[in-house]
């Protein structure tokens, strides 16, 4: 669905409907770029949906991925062969990862296994390197008159940057800023958890990051999972504090035998509480079916973040 501003969300279709967006920024003259892009057994989907918005192949100038986790990048690969004119602008942590994708692949079967691998990350490729962007935080990407700003934005990754959009003064910022499944949504509004994923989360520079996005006072901000969320200083300021609740929860649980299933069971009642005082019904049952597969991410990143910091390199 594409709105008013020029925007189109495509749902990606990684894991379920709903977890995974993408964004088509339409500019002038039929051209347009895409923030993001879901994982490489996404790519024809995304092709479809660029279709049905009525963009040309030939008319996408830009995929831009915020950082280079598979569910944001993996498909840069396929798609980049599909649209012949487009360039693929990424951090200077992650461009080698894209023009060579090998230690990516290995990392990601690693964790996730072959099959679970084949299932919903097959068909990664390299990226040409003469169509790679390196975007340098406040690189700006011109699309047909809708100018578009790289920010960096670490804490869930150092290769993350976040996109400015001045037509809308919105953000485009892929996990800077928590994510907000809209079956969360109440009468209050969204609800939102920082995501503090494997490997490079640092609670510092997520606040950092938080706050700069908010510093700008935009009128919307659009997450990776899911869509668009508003109320960005209310929304800032309870981030920033679950990532002071959550680095207490992982520190509490640290040298403990029972490391992983104390940090799990800290953040899941943390979660409930936090849904019910949100007014969500039911807040077990919805925490469990909606964020249980992030509640586990998150804990792993936390204590990534521990081992990190009893090796001082964190």
């Amino acid at each position: 669905m594409t709105r008013d501003d020029g925007i189109t969300l495509i749902d990606t279709g990684y894991l379920r409907p709903n977890l995974c967006a993408a964004y088509l920024l339409h500019g002038k003259d039929g051209r347009a770029a895409l923030v993001d892009c879901g994982t490489a057994t996404c790519a024809e989907r995304v092709l479809d949906a660029i279709d049905a918005a009525g963009v040309a192949r030939d008319a996408l100038d830009w995929l831009l991925v915020t950082h280079v986790h598979l569910d944001h990048a993996g498909g840069a690969g396929p798609l980049m062969r599909a649209l012949p004119n487009a360039r693929l602008v990424v951090h200077p942590r992650g461009a080698q990862h894209m023009i060579d994708p090998t230690r990516l692949i290995a990392g990601a079967r690693a964790v996730y296994g072959d099959a679970m691998f084949e299932r919903d990350h097959a068909g990664m490729l390299p990226v040409d390197a003469a169509r790679v962007v390196v975007a340098d935080d406040g690189h700006v990407i011109e699309l047909a008159g809708r100018p578009l700003a790289c920010v960096d934005t670490p804490g869930h990754a150092l290769h993350h940057y976040s996109v400015w959009d001045a037509r809308t003064r919105s953000w485009f910022a892929g996990d800077a800023f928590g994510l907000s499944y809209r079956e969360l949504d109440t009468g209050k509004g969204a609800f939102g958890v920082p995501t503090t994923s494997p490997v490079q989360f640092d609670p510092d520079q997520m606040k950092a990051s938080i706050r700069r996005l908010v510093a700008r006072q935009p009128a919307a901000i659009h997450v990776a999972h899911y869509g668009r969320v508003t109320e960005c200083a209310r929304l800032g300021e309870d981030l920033v504090a679950q990532v002071d609740v959550m680095a207490g929860i992982a520190r509490e649980a640290d040298g403990r035998p029972d490391r992983h299933v104390r940090i799990v069971d800290a953040l899941t009642r943390l979660c409930v509480r936090r849904a019910r005082a949100h007014g969500i019904d039911d807040a077990e049952r919805v925490v469990e079916e909606v964020l249980g597969n992030d509640i586990e991410i998150n804990a792993q990143g936390l204590e990534a973040w521990l081992e990190r910091l009893r090796k001082g390199s964190a």
